[in-house]
């Protein structure tokens, strides 16, 4: 019996119209353009607008980007699973709105969080459903809303984040392309460097921890930063390793869009030249599920049947992984 592997087949992606320059940035708080562009390589991020705007029309876009892509109706969709740190309530599920608004109504899904690493968690989640042969057409999405929890007078936080959505099919394929394999990680002691302090069930919502900011993300930069550049290498690194891959056989890098200083660290341990890589911080900042579908969805057309793909990604909590993807199809599947 041959082995099926669950291949990705279509993306899509949704960004909002509305740009956040880092010129704007300078009227809201005490920074600069070029302060901004050193420390983190971005220029710009988008921003959802509008009264009750959330997560989920963000996906919304995004899936019907992808079905269109592939061709293919809402109701052929079995499962959806979403990547959220930004959820439209704390229940239901984003997953469950997404599949409402979108017309999946064949489709059960769930929200699985994991900070900035959750579409990888996802996707190797919804791999697994292929794999055994229990779905056929499986939806992963990346989406966050980050402009819905950050602080605005905090230059350190604010300035990175941006909001988006990309999303993948996946499908069984049985001539070795798709997921190949993945290496996931995580530490919860890390949780102090990087989290909402308030809001969950250890500190529910009040008036006081409103007043005092406590449902804005909260992050130690420097100690972050240590961490993610050590650890996002290592295990794209590791990957490489344990699948036989080097430089040269890799086409792809697709790394978490943090900081573009994270972004080459991975990148020079791994020996990869500068165009192998997807970087598009710029114009999007870090939007967290988003990066990593978003970035398929952008470089899609560049892409090949039987590329190497690597995805790496390092998220709060401490959670961080890569994966390792043979491409299935050439450029926009249409």
């Amino acid at each position: 019996m041959q082995k099926i592997h669950a291949a990705i087949t279509a993306v899509g992606g949704y960004v909002p119209e509305y740009r956040l320059t880092n010129e704007e940035l300078t009227t809201m708080m005490d920074t600069t353009d070029e302060w901004i562009q050193a420390r983190t390589g971005i220029k710009e991020r988008r921003i959802l607008k509008g009264e009750g705007k959330g997560s989920s029309d963000m996906a919304v876009g995004a899936v019907k980007d992808l079905l269109e892509s592939r061709g293919i109706s809402p109701l052929d969709i079995e499962l959806v699973i979403c990547a959220t740190t930004t959820p439209d309530m704390q229940f239901p599920a984003t997953a469950n709105i997404i599949c409402d608004k979108a017309g999946l109504t064949n489709a059960w899904g769930y929200d699985v969080s994991a900070a900035c690493s959750g579409f990888l968690f996802a996707l190797t989640i919804g791999s697994q459903f292929i794999e055994t042969g229990r779905h056929k057409k499986v939806i992963v999405i990346g989406v966050d809303k980050m402009s819905s929890i950050m602080d605005y007078e905090d230059r350190k936080t604010s300035i990175i984040f941006g909001d988006g959505a990309g999303a993948v099919l996946l499908e069984p394929n049985t001539d070795g392309f798709g997921i190949i394999d993945s290496v996931l990680r995580t530490d919860g002691s890390g949780r102090v460097y990087l989290h909402q302090k308030a809001g969950g069930s250890v500190k529910p919502a009040s008036m006081e921890t409103v007043m005092n900011k406590e449902h804005y993300v909260y992050q130690e930069g420097q100690a972050v930063f240590k961490f993610a550049v050590k650890n996002m290498a290592d295990v794209a690194a590791e990957i490489m390793e344990r699948n036989n891959l080097t430089a040269e056989t890799v086409n792809w890098l697709v790394p978490h869009q943090a900081n573009l200083r994270i972004i080459k660290a991975t990148a020079d341990r791994m020996k990869l030249s500068p165009e192998k890589v997807m970087i598009n911080i710029e114009k999007y900042g870090n939007t967290t599920n988003g990066t990593l579908p978003l970035c398929l969805w952008e470089w899609q057309d560049k892409l090949h049947k039987g590329d190497n793909v690597v995805l790496a990604a390092f998220g709060g909590g401490f959670t961080w992984g890569s994966t390792y993807i043979r491409w299935a199809y050439d450029g926009v599947n249409k």
